[in-house]
């Protein structure tokens, strides 16, 4: 004869279900929660992160208003890269859809792989620092000598004027690090840390 459960050691199973399924929970939350924040992180601006979006429409751009747009570019150790904007800045109307290129070489004697990531300072402006188009977290692989054009194609959201945190600043800097990379990921670096955040270079 089979004796039936005690209230104890239904209460056992009950808690011990609800512990695995707690554990699962927490792996699969830490897994999405990167892509996650990412997300976040695009859709809001924060953290200096640029915005994704389309381009405004030409009535909503401000001609009687701009953002001076300073452009920042660097290369981790151990991606031998040379990495310069066409510009050193822009004067781009609030609202009006800019492009500007970025020229990368590898100066290296092997192919070598690479990814950029960026960030907008002050940390502030991400929200307001809309990218239609970038070259950022694409994995670019060039060739000894090789050299390649690549674009961003930005705007900065009139509403930048509507914040009173952002409302006086007349100035924002984008700023681009290119890192050594294996299927699309960025890597450490396999050399010894230079003394300085990365390399820049003239062509």
């Amino acid at each position: 004869m089979t004796v039936p459960p005690s209230g104890s050691n239904r209460a056992a199973t009950r808690t011990a279900l609800a512990c695995a399924g707690l554990a699962v929970g927490m792996v699969g939350l830490a897994f999405a929660s990167v892509p996650l924040y990412d997300a976040f992180c695009k859709a809001t601006g924060y953290d200096g992160t640029p915005r994704q979006g389309p381009a405004l429409s030409a009535s909503a751009a401000r001609t009687d208003d701009s953002m001076v747009v300073h452009f920042d570019t660097n290369v981790a150790p151990g991606l031998p890269w040379k990495f310069i904007p066409e510009v050193s800045s822009v004067e781009a109307k609030l609202g009006e859809t800019k492009t500007v290129f970025f020229r990368v070489q590898n100066t290296g004697s092997a192919p070598s792989a690479g990814v950029a990531t960026f960030n907008v300072q002050p940390g502030l402006m991400g929200g307001y620092f809309v990218k239609i188009a970038c070259f950022c977290f694409n994995e670019q692989t060039l060739q000894p000598g090789e050299i390649l054009d690549v674009p961003v194609v930005f705007y900065v959201d009139p509403a930048v004027r509507d914040d009173s945190n952002t409302a006086h600043l007349s100035e924002m800097t984008l700023s681009y690090t290119y890192f050594a990379s294996k299927n699309g990921q960025p890597v450490k670096a396999t050399v010894a840390k230079s003394s300085s955040s990365g390399t820049k270079g003239d062509f």
